[in-house]
């Protein structure tokens, strides 16, 4: 039994791309609905966002790579239809200045883990992506990429299994997309 990935990616004539691929239709199905969310709640709040980039190839990783765009050799979850970056939409270009807190908010509310805390803002990344969100955890990855493991329609990071929960918590460094910019933790509420 395929899923989105083998049925829909591997099929895509820029599975192989270098160029940058902003298409929300290379999401999964229950990805692109809350990453939809997203750009829509932050709409109404007055924030003009952009899906910069979906699906991502090993050789435009590659390239940011030699390009020094990013510390990751090895694409990540934006391979599988699973990630995206979303940036600011400045007069309809797009913009990485700026606190993205917000963001991790309306990710976090979404059900999408974000970039700038991994899942977890009790814990301090090495490894920043502020404008990164997915729908998979750290602790998920691996079977992800071992092609073990891929998200059903009811997936929630959030309800995932407490003992990868707990493996995503003590991971020592994320695997993520590009670098960013860091960005302060949230501030837990007294």
């Amino acid at each position: 039994m395929g899923n989105f990935y083998t049925d829909v990616i591997q099929q895509d004539s820029r599975f192989q791309s270098a160029r940058r691929v902003a298409d929300l239709d290379l999401l999964e199905p229950t990805t692109r609905r809350l990453v939809e969310q997203i750009v829509d709640n932050a709409q109404k709040m007055g924030i003009a966002l952009m899906v910069y980039e979906t699906y991502r190839s090993q050789a435009r990783q590659q390239e940011l790579f030699k390009n020094g765009a990013t510390r990751l050799v090895t694409v990540g979850v934006h391979h599988y239809g699973l990630a995206c970056d979303i940036v600011r939409s400045i007069g309809g270009e797009p913009s990485w200045k700026g606190d993205f807190l917000f963001l991790g908010e309306l990710a976090h509310a979404s059900g999408l883990i974000w970039g700038g805390d991994w899942g977890n803002p009790d814990i301090k990344r090495s490894f920043v992506d502020a404008v990164h969100v997915q729908r998979c955890t750290v602790a998920r990855q691996p079977a992800l990429f071992a092609g073990s493991w891929y998200p059903d329609d009811t997936y929630n990071t959030y309800a995932d299994d407490p003992q990868l929960r707990f493996a995503a918590a003590t991971a020592s460094k994320p695997t993520g997309s590009k670098s960013a910019a860091r960005v302060p933790r949230p501030r837990k509420k007294s």
